[in-house]
């Protein structure tokens, strides 16, 4: 475990300027061939690398200086292809076949995190021992998180380590953080997965069926154990299994791309188009205006002809036309 101190700054390196030290004298005990270790006993700014990984039989050079300096490394620090090609000179084809190697050799562990709202996030775990039980901590707050349970890639995991969802009470941290008792920490081991159990119901079944509507849309029985709550919250507000089907498989992609994380995707949809719950109390009446009275129909007392008219003694136009022409005659012979 590297010592605290040594991740809080940039180390000092002696500049090109300063002159090298003299040789050291050859001990009566030398071996005859071979590199002589001239030993010195750090007491700050030194990390502690095991042999398993700057020995490693398969991993290359680059990758094991790589690893060694990933975790000289603080938490937090940025371990990207990017950011450690700024640091070496080594090319990025070069780096991202280290941190391949890393990972493969259960050394560097890639973990995708939802963070909820169809978001996911990738978390990068170096381990400083692949195969036993690690402390995960965030070094200098004299705090400790959960211990995260690992194992090597080999043992049937997807990668190797499963995060704690983040950091846990644990007791007596108050008096752990003083500088006269050591840190509390807490540590888990990882029992063997177990067989999962689908849950029965129209919302699994439901779930099961929809790679029937799209291939894209297969689930495994984890994701489907995951998912049927929110299906169940769909039925409990009366959406109909073909509704909830439509829903989730209208305007999916093109059939030529891929839905790479069908699970996630469905979380975004089920969580986001939630019908809102029906109403329990009876419809309100609406206030409808009454439709309009039709005009009834009358005779036109002139030509006996039927008009409509809310006038009993009404005329038809024709009539009402003839009429002011009789009115208009007597005037002009009079003049």
């Amino acid at each position: 475990m590297a010592d605290p101190q040594s991740n809080a700054a940039v180390p000092a390196y002696p500049s090109p300027e300063h002159s090298l030290p003299a040789p050291p004298e050859l001990p009566p005990d030398a071996p005859r061939a071979g590199v002589l270790h001239v030993r010195h006993r750090h007491t700050e700014r030194y990390t502690v690398v095991g042999n398993h990984l700057a020995q490693h039989p398969r991993l290359s050079a680059t990758a094991i200086g790589i690893g060694v300096h990933i975790q000289s490394l603080p938490d937090g620090a940025s371990v990207t292809i990017k950011a450690l090609t700024q640091r070496f000179s080594e090319g990025e084809v070069t780096i991202a076949r280290a941190l391949l190697e890393l990972e493969a050799a259960g050394y560097l562990v890639r973990r995708r995190v939802p963070l909820g709202g169809g978001r996911i996030a990738t978390r990068t775990f170096f381990l400083d021992h692949p195969g036993a039980v690690v402390r995960a901590s965030v070094r200098g707050s004299g705090s400790e998180a959960i211990a995260a349970p690992v194992s090597s890639p080999a043992a049937g995991d997807e990668l190797g380590v499963r995060p704690a969802p983040g950091p846990v009470a644990v007791q007596g941290l108050a008096e752990s953080s003083r500088s006269d008792s050591p840190p509390a920490s807490v540590w888990t081991r990882r029992a063997a997965p177990g067989p999962v159990t689908v849950p029965d119901g129209p919302a699994a079944d439901l779930l099961a069926r929809l790679r029937l509507a799209d291939t894209r849309l297969l689930l495994s029985e984890r994701d489907v154990q995951r998912l049927v709550p929110a299906v169940e919250a769909w039925l409990a507000r009366a959406a109909t299994p073909d509704q909830i089907t439509r829903t989730l498989t209208a305007g999916l992609p093109s059939g030529a791309d891929p839905i790479r994380h069908p699970a996630s995707f469905l979380e975004y949809r089920l969580t986001t188009l939630l019908p809102p719950p029906l109403p329990t109390g009876p419809l309100r009446p609406t206030t409808a205006t009454p439709p309009p009275q039709p005009v009834p129909l009358i005779t036109c007392d002139g030509c006996e002809r039927a008009i409509r008219a809310h006038d009993p003694h009404a005329l038809c136009r024709e009539c009402r036309e003839r009429h002011g022409r009789h009115k208009a005659e007597p005037a002009h012979s009079a003049a």
